[in-house]
């Protein structure tokens, strides 16, 4: 293990490329020797370290407050603890896809929030394979279109949820939801407003049922050329508009939604949602 002096021989590029860009452990007094360091660029070396820690307590007590529903929970003698949200009640086409997720106690993941919150598809893939690899179970559920067209969107994505709930190899003791409660679920459940940004097991949910989502609706591009499904998913974009409009729906296109009976021609139905229903509908 090299020294503090001749770590302090190399280069400040090398040394911020090891301590800020990949993010290495620190030696012992190596930032106070940086800011005694004549170099102007071992001052600000010395400063980004400080702030890469100072990040890293922020996104530390991050993480811990997203686990204070689990932490709850695990108290009171619950261990098998899911959560589970769903992704696609909002898209004009394709299925609605829940995720459902048991982390292990204490589980803290660098970067996990809700999955909308997470802009980047490269970063929500790595953080979902993270997931997957470090949960003691994952599993997804699905409700297909003629379902959504059947049910209500609300209702089918509830179903999407159940569904999800019991493709899990291990079934839980406690289920945290994002919103609303599963029915005909026997498993003692919460339902947490906003569940997908306050509970890291719902968070982690969220990112497995989008990212499934997404991988779907990557699928259906190649099988409905003209529509670029790959790009908005589904939703109601303006470039999906226009193409419903000019090209006609879909066998994936969601017959009881507005604008696809629009673009089919067909008479308007009458909205048999309530209104906490739509509120839901409208924010997925």
């Amino acid at each position: 293990m090299p020294t503090l002096e001749e770590i302090l021989a190399r280069s400040i590029p090398e040394l911020k490329d090891r301590y800020v860009e990949r993010e290495r452990p620190v030696p012992k007094g190596l930032v106070e020797s940086l800011e005694n360091d004549a170099r102007q660029g071992a001052h600000h070396l010395a400063k980004l370290i400080r702030e890469r820690w100072r990040k890293n307590r922020a996104e530390g007590q991050r993480l811990h407050n997203l686990l204070r529903f689990e932490i709850d929970l695990w108290e009171q003698g619950f261990n098998m603890i899911a959560g589970v949200d769903e992704a696609g009640m909002a898209p004009l086409a394709g299925p609605v896809i829940a995720g459902a997720v048991i982390l292990p106690k204490n589980y803290k993941l660098k970067r996990l929030n809700d999955s909308k919150q997470i802009l980047d598809e490269t970063v929500r893939g790595e953080l979902a394979e993270q997931i997957k690899r470090d949960c003691i179970v994952w599993a997804v559920g699905c409700a297909e279109v003629e379902e959504i067209d059947t049910l209500n969107i609300y209702h089918a994505g509830l179903l999407a949820m159940r569904r999800a709930v019991e493709g899990l190899a291990s079934q839980p003791d406690f289920i945290l939801v994002d919103a609303r409660r599963i029915p005909h679920c026997p498993t003692p459940q919460r339902g947490i407003i906003k569940g997908d940004t306050l509970s890291a097991s719902i968070a982690a949910a969220s990112i497995i049922a989008k990212t499934t989502r997404d991988a779907i609706m990557i699928e259906f591009d190649s099988m409905h050329p003209g529509y670029n499904f790959k790009t908005h998913k589904g939703y109601p974009t303006p470039e999906h508009c226009r193409c419903l409009k000019e090209l006609g729906a879909t066998p994936i296109h969601r017959r009881s939604f507005a604008r696809v009976r629009q673009a089919l021609g067909l008479d308007p139905i009458q909205d048999n949602l309530f209104p906490e229903e739509q509120a839901d509908a409208a924010g997925a």
